[in-house]
């Protein structure tokens, strides 16, 4: 709550509820994972033998969400790797709490070696040595994208083949259709882009919103807004808390005073923020006239919700903007009472988003019944908190073992007639 300014219930289904998840579902999976086996003729014995990979796991983690960082090192680790786990500079207490957690469990050492060094003093040793066998990664697409090109330019020097397994940047939606509750809609707003200040990879940063629904969605998010309290997380009441530091705080502000001073942009809620007593923005909401302004295409990371308005005829259209708006693909929703629209909705965003929602904020995946990932520049969708993560981690062998072997090297077709 203290390190990463994220308050009791956002905490709480992180830290502890999800991360329990991570750790019960993961073995689960594994043993349907280990269950899977070939078939073997009379006299023979076909297996499979799930091996850790050869070499070493890179962790590298984000500040968001603790339970994603304890997962991306300990999934690999569960499937009898080593791992060297990398926490973010601004997320290293609960890392440390996590793992004196993992040891007080009974965690053998060396098996995951946390450590406290910044991103390119690590990169240098491990993409250059021999034993790297993967990275297990969520953080921003170009940090990714440079560590993918990197790991290319190296791949002469590693033993085996590694894993790129990463989870890495949105700019996730919400499409209202004409048919939609603007109340609901205001909430999975409200909600979805400003619970943890929309430091979620899973944020609604961007809307489409119907003209005929506007009016009232803007009342009714403005109402909710005005009723958020910020501050610290010691007090519960608050509902907003400080971003993550003076970095994010800069990049996000900027964003929202280019806003305040451009004529095509109107802030219909928040706008002020001040660094005096730690870095405190408002939620914002800005309506642009323009679908590609820049809010509405590059991912901020913070609590700013950017809204396009359409004409209620223009649903299908929208549904095409959506879609080829920006490079990302990670989570989205639809709002809408219409079936038929939904329907519509869900086969032309087929490939806009890993995680789907309808009728409900494009937030709070849970594990074990939305696994979450998403494709194009969004990640690898490799699906953590389900078994297609873990088949990541492994390598397979094959193994015939033959109880009764020929002594015979004349096939019957040999024989004479």
């Amino acid at each position: 709550m203290l390190g990463q300014s994220k308050n009791i219930y956002q905490s709480e289904i992180d830290a502890v509820c999800e991360l329990a998840d991570f750790f019960r579902f993961n073995v689960q999976y594994m043993t349907e994972m280990y269950a899977q086996q070939p078939e073997s003729a009379k006299g023979i014995w076909n297996r499979l033998e799930y091996r850790p990979l050869e070499g070493f796991i890179f962790a590298l983690t984000p500040f968001n969400f603790t339970s994603i960082a304890a997962n991306l090192c300990g999934a690999p680790a569960m499937l009898g790797n080593t791992v060297v786990w990398k926490p973010s500079e601004t997320q290293i207490y609960s890392a440390a709490v996590i793992m004196e957690i993992y040891e007080e469990a009974g965690l053998p050492p060396g098996v995951i070696n946390l450590v406290f060094v910044d991103g390119p003093t690590a990169g240098e040793v491990i993409f250059n040595h021999p034993d790297f066998a993967g990275i297990h990664f969520t953080g921003s697409t170009g940090v990714f994208q440079k560590i993918w090109k990197t790991i290319g330019e190296n791949i002469h020097k590693y033993k085996t083949y590694p894993r790129l397994v990463g989870e890495t940047g949105g700019k996730d939606f919400v499409v209202a259709h004409a048919s939609a509750n603007a109340k609901e809609v205001a909430v999975g707003l409200s909600r979805g882009a400003f619970e943890f200040q929309g430091q979620k990879c899973s944020a609604a940063s961007r809307a489409y919103i119907p003209n005929s629904l506007w009016a009232d969605v803007k009342r009714y998010l403005q109402e909710d807004l005005q009723d958020f309290k910020m501050g610290s997380p010691e007090d519960f009441r608050n509902f907003i808390n400080a971003v993550i530091d003076e970095k994010a705080f800069n990049k996000i502000t900027s964003f929202i005073a280019a806003a305040k001073s451009d004529p095509n942009c109107e802030i219909v809620a928040g706008g002020d923020f001040d660094k005096t007593h730690g870095y405190f923005i408002e939620p914002t909401v800005i309506k642009v006239k323009d679908p590609y302004y820049v809010t509405m295409c590059e991912e901020l990371f913070g609590p700013v919700l950017t809204i396009y308005v359409y004409e209620d005829e223009q649903y299908e259209q929208t549904l095409e903007l959506v879609d080829k708006t920006g490079p990302y693909a990670l989570t989205g929703a639809i709002f809408s009472k219409d079936r038929y629209a939904l329907k519509v909705g869900v086969d032309k965003l087929k490939n806009a988003a890993g995680n789907f929602y309808i009728n409900d904020k494009p937030t709070g995946a849970v594990v074990g019944q939305q696994p979450f990932g998403g494709a194009r520049a969004s990640g690898t969708n490799d699906k953590a908190g389900s078994i297609l993560n873990l088949f990541r981690w492994v390598s397979a062998r094959t193994i015939k073992e033959n109880f009764v072997p020929p002594t015979d090297y004349k096939y019957p077709f040999m024989s004479e007639e």
